[in-house]
């Protein structure tokens, strides 16, 4: 073992053994070079004032060299904010800037330790980083069986471990906080679990209120009082997008200090939030007391970074950069979600006229980019491929019953021509079956 992964986990030990026991092999094993290129050249970079011969770039008229052809569509940015490499973890500016938007955002994360938001490669790369630092084959993942399918690629097919799921909904359509814990205490015996809360939920669209937000922290504090340590891991994916009477916090806050068996892991990005999905822009971010296990950790995670991307794209952290801190940024960004809001508050004005209740009823939503169809009558793959083949109309089947429709991105005059193309979908396979 490295001498410095050696210290890493001496500090991550020293200040907190339950995190300390979390950690993967691999995350045991993986430091961040503090001798190598990288920090040689940003050392000369500090000091060479003459001449600089360190870093993998090329250099022109003292600028980073570049072609005009790309230059001139992105005339706005100074080529060192576009060309050159971006540090592992994120230009400074920008983890600077999210960390602010953070807390405006969420008021609550002023009165806890938290660590500067490293960049990631949007939020998949975020969750494999979680997936590498804290996952081992055999370990349980904890999800609702409503979920994301890249969950099990990433932390199941990628990492070996075991997937844990339990119903998202009660039998009063609410979270269903009862069983997440007793999925969480049924992992007593391995002492050990990584839980996914993805809120607004993908592909529900569900956020829950701020009682049963309670009821979520209270379940995980009783797996650790049971002396299980947790992997606390909020995909803020689509935050902010909250439409109705639900929370409009992250749980990352309410889970800070809660118990030391608890390590709050909060990864979002600009993806969703902000509109640029092809920008491939998000953040992983770490609570803790201790600033020394917090810089510990982003050792850890930079050395992930490093065996892996290297580092994210420059060209994308200046943009994302620029828009939050534009003056227009809160005003542009209210717009596009009044817009959004609009979007769903018509999606459930249509399912509810009543018009529809003898095919489908429709899970709980009230934020996000989804909402989730429950059939009486089809099979959901069946309809998809109806749909698309006789009506051009595009959704996604999960599972026999369910059918995801995203309203985001169906102007909002458009929705009820939608909903009505998909009964007239189901309208269709019921006669067909009856011939």
């Amino acid at each position: 073992m490295h001498s410095l992964a050696s210290t890493l986990n001496e500090t991550i030990q020293r200040e907190n053994p339950h995190v300390y026991e979390m950690l993967s092999n691999i995350a045991k094993l993986i430091y961040f070079p503090k001798e190598g290129i990288l920090s040689q050249s940003a050392e000369a970079k500090a000091k060479a004032k003459k001449y600089n011969a360190t870093i993998g770039i090329a250099l022109e008229n003292g600028q980073p060299m570049h072609l005009k052809v790309i230059q001139d569509n992105l005339s706005a940015y100074q080529p060192k904010d576009i060309y050159e490499y971006a540090p592992p973890a994120g230009k400074p500016e920008l983890r600077a800037a999210w960390r602010k938007k953070m807390i405006e955002e969420q008021p609550a994360l002023a009165t806890h330790t938290f660590s500067n938001p490293i960049v990631t490669n949007a939020l998949t790369h975020g969750l494999s980083i979680v997936s590498d630092l804290f996952a081992d084959s055999g370990d349980s993942v904890i999800i609702p069986d409503k979920n994301w399918e890249n969950y099990e690629l990433t932390f199941s097919i990628r990492r070996g471990a075991e997937m844990v799921y339990y119903p998202l909904y009660n039998d009063e359509m609410k979270f269903n906080a009862a069983a997440l814990r007793d999925a969480i205490l049924a992992q007593k015996d391995k002492g050990k679990a990584i839980v996914v809360l993805n809120f607004p939920n993908n592909p529900t669209g569900y956020t829950p209120g701020p009682e049963e937000g309670k009821q979520i922290v209270a379940a995980l504090k009783e797996g650790a009082e049971a002396g299980i340590n947790i992997v606390a891991v909020t995909d803020d994916a689509y935050f902010g997008l909250f439409f109705e009477d639900s929370m409009h916090e992250s749980l990352f806050a309410s889970l800070c200090d809660v118990h030391p068996r608890i390590l709050p892991v909060k990864v979002d990005g600009a993806t969703k939030e902000d509109y640029v999905w092809g920008f491939r822009v998000g953040f992983i971010t770490y609570a803790s007391p201790s600033s020394d296990l917090l810089s510990a950790l982003e050792q850890k995670t930079m050395g992930i970074i490093r065996a892996t991307l290297s580092s994210g794209s420059h060209p994308s952290q200046t943009f994302v950069l620029q828009a939050i801190t534009a003056p227009e940024y809160k005003a542009q960004k209210q717009e596009k979600f009044d817009i959004m809001k609009g979007r769903a508050n018509r999606t459930k004005e249509v399912l509810d006229s009543g018009k529809y209740d003898d095919v489908w009823t429709y899970y709980p939503f009230n934020s996000g980019y989804f909402m989730c169809l429950k059939l009486k009558t089809v099979e959901a793959e069946t309809l998809r491929q109806h749909l698309l083949e006789q009506y051009g109309v595009g959704t996604i089947a999960l599972g026999q019953t369910d059918l995801r429709i995203a309203f985001s991105c169906i102007e909002e005059e458009n929705i009820a021509d939608l909903f009505d193309l998909v009964y007239s979908g189901v309208k269709d396979l019921e006669n067909a079956a009856t011939k």
